[in-house]
């Protein structure tokens, strides 16, 4: 990704999608009954949906993204929220997670599932560096149709191209989710798809 998308991207995510973060993460601890241990942020930006959990729970952060310059945005916010004790940035690729084998009770994810070059091999690392008794929560939306409608509205104006993005990567194949999930190895799982978004529960 090039360092005006990124620059862009991270605007976004400050100006436009603002109100998305804590309600994401408010029905992330809802759904997982999970507010202590320790979460690793998948595709983690500027670290936005880890800085928001942080705020509901008692969790440490691993926030894990494939871009060094999402990494530094990332980097700043946790210090200036106060984090530094909490929260750690990993350069990385789901594909091949750097941690150890379970060691997360929380795996997030909002957005990146639809860049995974292997969905199948995702779900296995996710999988593998999860602990006995913990969960992941991976998926995409907007946390409700109303911010929805709200942000698609403003973004029309602002980026209409990222509208038309979206709107191409709306269609996500249930199917497709749920045979690379199994092929994953992968059989105690939720896919949900409502008003929040589509969103994949995982339990070890």
């Amino acid at each position: 990704m090039k360092k005006i998308d990124v620059l862009k991207y991270d605007q976004i995510a400050r100006e436009v999608f603002a109100p998305v973060y804590p309600l994401i993460a408010e029905q992330i601890v809802q759904n997982t009954g999970i507010k202590e241990g320790i979460c690793l942020d998948i595709g983690s930006g500027g670290g936005y949906l880890a800085i928001a959990l942080a705020k509901i729970t008692d969790l440490d952060f691993y926030l894990l993204d494939c871009s060094q310059e999402f990494l530094a945005i990332a980097s700043k916010n946790i210090a200036d929220h106060g984090l530094n004790g909490r929260a750690k940035t990993l350069h990385g690729d789901v594909h091949q997670i750097p941690l150890d084998d379970c060691s997360i009770n929380l795996v997030v994810s909002r957005g990146s599932y639809r860049f995974w070059n292997d969905q199948r091999k995702a779900f296995e690392e996710i999988y593998r560096v999860l602990a006995p008794g913990g969960m992941g929560y991976v998926g995409g939306g907007l946390g409700s149709s109303e911010i929805k409608e709200r942000i698609f509205k403003e973004m029309r104006v602002k980026y209409s191209e990222w509208c038309d993005l979206m709107e191409g990567r709306r269609k996500n194949n249930v199917q497709t989710l749920n045979e690379n999930l199994r092929k994953a190895g992968i059989l105690t799982y939720e896919i949900n798809r409502d008003d929040t978004g589509l969103w994949i529960k995982i339990i070890k």
